[in-house]
């Protein structure tokens, strides 16, 4: 059991550090149109409309992908709070 809450821990990890490097690819002219961004909009942009379409933009600032990487948190922290309890 230790190994399932293991792996779901470090994909939630792999995950929010995707969602970071994605985030940090705006800041880049041409860095969301290369191969690799791409590949990142199509696993992050799933889980960050949801968000996007709740929560509006302040301005030219968008916070839904910091929200999004807070559930995130908080989801790894619930995984880690079944482990100790199973």
């Amino acid at each position: 059991m230790d190994l399932i809450f293991g792996i779901a821990g470090s994909l939630i990890e792999l995950y929010s550090w995707a969602l970071i490097i994605y985030i940090l690819m705006s800041w880049f002219p041409g860095a969301r149109e290369s191969s690799i961004g791409s590949f990142l909009a199509r696993i992050c942009e799933p889980f960050l409309d949801p968000f996007r379409k709740i929560i509006p933009p302040l301005g030219m600032i968008d916070i839904s992908p910091l929200v999004a990487i807070l559930v995130l948190n908080l989801a790894a922290r619930g995984i880690i709070a079944l482990q100790y309890y199973f």
